[in-house]
């Protein structure tokens, strides 16, 4: 948690860019393994710190190249562009990129085949079936009640047994020991109700198999191979953002991971790409947002706090920083906020 600021120490403007697990916003404090760590180094130097919150990490960049700010505190991505711009210290988490999805049992699936069968008419079709159904109960209910003396007198026992011979046509091509009434023709009725059925079920399973199937084609991701043609969400000013433009993968960029899941929960977007870390901590810590991490890791980069060119604090930091991962707080932060990987 964000200490309190100490007393006669320097007091230094800290941008933040709130990104769970490394900058969590708690009022007007800050934790996450990257304030922390932080923290920690500001004791050891004496800096005292004033927080200023920025909504995007490329406004973050931006107040530390202009001297906003003294510093700049989140996961960071390292890249050779921002350092031409400001100063890094050493690389204190090594992470890359990875890519969030819809979850293939989440609700959002089962919209996208839904819809997939609307758009087909399947469900249009399925509306004309339950129609013939209903249609076949009401009939086979008048003719029994006239011909067959064994069947119910009672209107309500009457249809109940008629949509069940109905429904075990439609579903297994039986007539659930129906009687005879008119010898072979009889025969030759129930033989084409036989084979009604057996091509309603043919038709609904190919149907919904078909739809799913290109619903699995069209949004199935499983790997930055899987992307091209996709429309994938980024953060703004974020490394993931530089590297789909690099690449010619159309993007959208958005302020933060929440906006992104919004957007790709709505269909807008088919994918989210960003810091591994970050995206497996949200889908681990948030299970009702039905989001999955999938694909390997890729584009590695390294995490570095940042400070406008020429300031004297790069160095005292990175010294520090140092000194923190050869004393193991920065393996203790890393266990305390992603769990012990050992």
């Amino acid at each position: 948690m964000a200490q309190a600021q100490l007393p006669d120490a320097r007091l230094v403007n800290v941008g933040v860019y709130v990104s769970p697990p490394f900058v969590i916003a708690d009022n007007s404090r800050y934790d996450g393994m990257a304030a922390d760590l932080w923290e920690a180094v500001a004791g050891d130097l004496k800096l005292g710190t004033r927080y200023v919150a920025y909504p995007t990490l490329r406004e973050l960049v931006d107040a530390t190249r202009n001297g906003e700010v003294d510093a700049a505190v989140t996961n960071l991505t390292i890249t050779r562009a921002r350092a031409e711009i400001i100063d890094f210290t050493q690389p204190w988490y090594d992470a890359g990129l990875r890519i969030m999805v819809p979850s293939e049992g989440g609700s959002s699936g089962f919209d996208r085949v839904l819809s997939g069968l609307s758009d087909a008419g399947h469900l249009r079709a399925y509306g004309w079936l339950l129609a013939v159904i209903a249609a076949a109960t009401i009939g086979f209910t008048l003719f029994d009640r006239k011909f067959d003396p064994d069947f119910p007198r009672r209107w309500r026992e009457g249809a109940a047994e008629s949509f069940h011979h109905v429904i075990s046509i439609a579903t297994n091509g039986k007539t659930s020991g129906r009687k005879n009434l008119f010898g072979w023709i009889g025969r030759v009725w129930q033989a084409i109700w036989m084979l009604v059925g057996v091509g309603i079920i043919a038709y609904v399973t190919s149907s919904v198999t078909s739809v799913m199937t290109t619903v699995a084609v069209e949004r199935g991701i499983h790997s930055i191979a899987d992307l091209p043609g996709k429309t994938v969400g980024v953060f703004k000013g974020s490394a993931s953002e530089d590297f789909l433009a690099a690449t010619g993968i159309e993007s959208r960029p958005y302020p933060d991971l929440d906006a992104a899941v919004s957007a790709m929960n709505d269909g807008d977007i088919d994918a989210i790409v960003g810091d591994a870390p970050v995206l497996e901590y949200y889908a681990h810590s948030r299970p009702a947002e039905d989001v999955e991490v999938v694909g390997r890791l890729f584009h590695p980069d390294k995490y570095g706090f940042a400070f406008p060119s020429g300031s004297d604090l790069a160095q005292p930091v990175t010294l520090q920083l140092l000194k923190r991962m050869e004393d193991g707080t920065v393996e203790k932060l890393r266990n305390r906020y992603f769990g012990n990987t050992n």
